[in-house]
């Protein structure tokens, strides 16, 4: 049992065991980045995805959200956290299904959830998904 997550019963280290925050927060970074390129490459280049005036300001967070509901839909994770090796593991052992990913993004967009973390290191989002951020290497 980890001492991080105790609760949970996953490894200590390696993979399986509980990610930290750093590579957490580091892959969300590198998700909205993600979405901030597909918006600009989508409007042909229109900087008013980062104009708060443009009718296109909200393109980005968009673009953040179908990518990350897509990609942990159908490779277990956001591009940002495979990159980093990490993964979203379903505490039932199922697969990450559209609406869990859709749920579980959608709280991430309203930044509180995964900011309030459980004493297991699970954030609100996660409790709610029923799923953890584990390392897969």
């Amino acid at each position: 049992m980890s001492s991080t997550s105790p609760d949970l019963q996953l490894p200590d280290h390696g993979p399986g065991s509980a990610a930290g925050w750093g590579r957490r927060f580091a892959a969300l970074l590198l998700d909205w980045l993600a979405g901030n390129l597909v918006a600009f490459i989508v409007t042909g280049g229109n900087t008013g995805v980062w104009d708060a005036q443009s009718d296109v300001f909200w393109l980005p967070l968009i673009c953040w959200y179908l990518l990350v509901v897509a990609s942990t839909t159908l490779a277990g994770g956001s591009l940002g956290q495979l990159m980093l090796g990490l993964r979203v593991a379903h505490l039932g052992g199922r697969r990450i299904s559209p609406l869990i990913a859709a749920v579980r993004t959608l709280m991430i967009a309203l930044i509180i959830p995964p900011v309030v973390a459980l004493r297991d290191g699970r954030g609100l989002h996660d409790l709610a998904s029923n799923t953890v951020v584990v390392n897969a290497r």
